[in-house]
């Protein structure tokens, strides 16, 4: 099953969208699913609280498990991943506008109004799976250098 199909899938079934994009990269870089999902949980719509968009937050969780620093002193690995994390949210941004929920959803979610609005408007089913999959293909694109 491809990334995107992964992340749509898990989408679908309401889990968090940086739940569904971590989670579809987590077992070919050292994660089990069940872990993604769990470490993703509280980073979705924007982390509660619309700001970056849980997709992102989800892809750049995938990025640190490929990139990041995880030995002291390993100051190359720490900057790689904040290179790949700058260049990700650079493409994210340029693709669709912004990296941040509120503004790419033209409400803010972590309001009661601001579901409301995203939900009689369609903005979860819609939008949302357009930011997944964006987040994903820019990621699998990085992981995969």
């Amino acid at each position: 099953m491809k990334h995107t199909e992964i992340a749509s899938e898990l989408f679908s079934k309401r889990y968090y969208c940086s739940q569904a994009v971590l989670a579809a990269f987590a077992e070919e870089l050292g994660m089990t699913k069940e872990q993604a999902l769990k470490v993703g949980a509280c980073f979705g719509g924007g982390m509660c609280k619309a700001e970056v968009c849980g997709a992102c937050t989800g892809a750049l969780m995938a990025l640190g498990l490929k990139y990041g620093m995880c030995e002291d002193g390993d100051l190359e690995s720490k900057e790689r991943a904040n290179s790949y994390a700058v260049r990700f949210l650079d493409e994210f941004a340029k693709q669709n506008g912004s990296y941040i929920c509120r503004e790419l959803l033209d409400c803010d979610i972590s309001t009661d109004e601001g579901k409301a609005y995203a939900r009689t408007k369609g903005l979860f089913a819609m939008e949302c799976p357009k930011m997944i999959e964006s987040a994903v293909l820019i990621a699998e694109k990085l992981i995969n250098e």
